[in-house]
């Protein structure tokens, strides 16, 4: 304990961190790497499976809805016109009169005009590669045959067929970048914060396919073959949308499947708190698919403030596509983001690059790629129209129309419990030096929550709210004004939609203004992020286990397998929720 108060923080990391694998699954993406690295891999959170035989399916997903109903329309264009009036830029049914004028190439924070950014075109991926470096199936398994050098695709129009032949998997962003007329299936295990199971997408399936995009980066990526993984820890930080059946399933891949020799969970917005050295904080997380929102106090979640909604960067991105083609800003060229997933790549690289929230007109001249079956990429320069509306549906969400990709059906699974819900009926052992407010005791009933009120305005759990309205839900259900005024200035945005120009100023105008006029509340901050926000909880989730030196929420490989780890049991995945937040001092210095 001596040794753990006098080191600095970076040398604990350099010291414990070249055996601790940190994995942060999300929706659209994956990020893993070692602790000691600066940043993870960002890996697309999908593979491509080699169709052989049957009717050929290009996506397996959920998809139920390509078009948006003409209620979700008309509820949109009304979002559209109360974002504009608000912008105080042209209603939809303004644009015929506006187009008469010339408008302004918008700038960006003292940059050049866009015309040079995002020229670079999105090719098809070559599907053709060497027999011999190949993957192949051992025990229903993928295996990597030649794994420590980066496979090489060829094109397969002249290759001899003895030399060459189709890959039978493939993975990240080459996963997304194939063509349609390719004989591939891509499948993404994880859609809007949940296990994407359905009739055509088993959950057996869904594991599989996440244990084989795992084990491909484990080994094409961090070099570590499945013999040697009895060497290593890994760390799962988990969004707080999965619920425990989900959670489960992952701790037996990592465990069973990909045989780390021990692992451990953390909650995704704790380490988003602890990857900023923050002990108490609201964490807003936009996510590509799903915002959540949780409150921190101590160190310690407060399972009472979790709320979750299913819109995030790539909501924006598609509803970028929907105001060009409404202004007719978009070229004439067939992009469909749902079923095309190499056209949200593009939409994603466009929204990065030239969508900010500011007032007034704002368009750019861009690049726009067009993909499309049986034609060579192309490339059309356009002005785009209204650039700072899209990210205004985080506060208006019905302009998103989030039907178009709806939540996954939870018929998989019996148990909706968060991932914190259980540990309010949990015995846990009280260590020696745990304060008394953070002792949850064996009499059934939990003291640290006692004292807390509920706040009357809690949302239905289906129910669609705005950013600011969510964060003002979360902050108020503490029920404790000392606390809630610490949290309003202490907002903590994370993903990569956090990137996003002008958008804290938002957030604090607009939550200040969500604040009922009966609360004793009249100041919104939100601080800004010490690190990338699209990388903060994979490296407070290497924080915690490297600063976890009870090492009671550590699970062992041969227990697990052995006994699994269930309800009610001493030793549990969710006891490192109640890490003391003495820990935060070895952040801070």
């Amino acid at each position: 304990m001596d040794y753990l108060k006098s080191v600095v923080p970076s040398q604990l990391i350099a010291e414990r961190g070249s055996n601790l694998v940190v994995i942060n699954p999300g929706s659209a993406n994956v990020r893993i790497g070692f602790a000691h690295q600066k940043v993870p891999y960002n890996i697309p959170h999908c593979i491509a499976r080699r169709v052989k035989s049957g009717p050929k399916k290009n996506v397996q997903d959920q998809m139920l809805n390509t078009q948006a109903t003409p209620a979700q329309n008309m509820e949109r264009e009304k979002a559209y016109d109360m974002i504009a009036s608000s912008l105080k830029i042209p209603f939809l049914h303004e644009e015929a009169t506006n187009n008469s004028f010339p408008r302004k190439v918008g700038r960006v924070d003292g940059f050049a005009p866009h015309q040079n950014r995002n020229d670079s075109p999105i090719i098809w991926t070559k599907v053709m590669d060497k027999k011999s470096n190949s993957f192949a199936m051992k025990d229903g398994k993928a295996t990597n045959l030649h794994s420590s050098e980066p496979s090489k695709s060829f094109d397969g129009g002249d290759s001899d067929s003895d030399e060459y032949k189709l890959k039978e998997f493939i993975f990240g962003e080459e996963a997304l970048r194939i063509s349609p007329s390719e004989p591939y299936c891509l499948s993404r295990p994880i859609r809007r914060g949940h296990f994407n199971i359905s009739q055509d997408y088993p959950l057996q399936q869904v594991i599989t396919d996440l244990y084989v995009i795992w084990d491909w980066i484990l080994v094409d990526k961090l070099h570590i073959l499945p013999v040697d993984r009895s060497f290593y820890s890994a760390v799962l930080v988990l969004p707080e949308s999965f619920d425990n059946r989900e959670i489960k399933e992952m701790l037996s891949i990592v465990l069973r499947d990909l045989r780390f020799s021990t692992a451990v969970v953390h909650q995704e917005g704790l380490a988003a708190a602890f990857g900023n050295g923050l002990s108490t904080a609201c964490v807003v997380n936009i996510g590509a698919q799903v915002t959540s929102v949780i409150c921190i106090e101590d160190g310690v979640a407060l399972p009472s403030t979790i709320i979750t909604q299913p819109y995030g960067g790539e909501d924006i991105s598609r509803c970028l596509l929907w105001v060009q083609r409404r202004h007719q800003a978009w070229p004439s060229i067939n992009t469909d983001p749902v079923m095309k997933s190499i056209d949200m790549l593009m939409l994603n690289k466009i929204k990065e690059s030239y969508c900010q929230i500011r007032e007034g007109e704002f368009d750019a001249v861009a690049i726009v790629h067009s993909c499309e079956e049986g034609k060579p990429a192309g490339s059309h320069k356009a002005r785009l129209s209204a650039l700072n509306v899209p990210p205004m549906g985080l506060f208006l969400p019905t302009l998103f129309v989030p039907e178009e990709y709806p939540p996954p059906p939870r018929s998989g699974f019996h148990d909706y419990e968060d991932m914190l819900e259980d540990s309010w009926h949990i015995d846990f052992t009280r260590r020696p030096d745990m304060s008394d407010g953070l002792y949850l005791g064996s009499s059934g009933g939990v003291s640290m929550w006692d004292t807390y009120q509920v706040y009357p305005k809690r949302l239905k759990k289906d129910e669609l709210v705005g950013l600011a309205e969510a964060i003002t839900t979360s902050i108020l259900s503490t029920g404790r004004i000392d606390l809630q005024r610490k949290l309003f200035c202490s907002i903590q945005i994370i993903g990569g939609v956090a990137l996003t120009a002008g958008l804290v100023p938002v957030v604090e105008e607009r939550v200040l203004h969500a604040i009922p006029s009966n609360e004793a509340i009249d100041t919104v901050e939100v601080l800004q992020s010490r690190s990338d926000p699209s990388f903060v909880s994979w490296k407070g989730g290497t924080i915690l286990a490297i600063l976890d030196f009870s090492r009671d929420a550590w699970i062992h490989r041969e227990d697990w397998i052995r006994n699994g780890i269930h309800i009610g049991s001493g030793r549990k995945y969710k006891d490192s929720y109640f890490l003391q937040a003495q820990t935060m001092c070895y952040i801070n210095s």
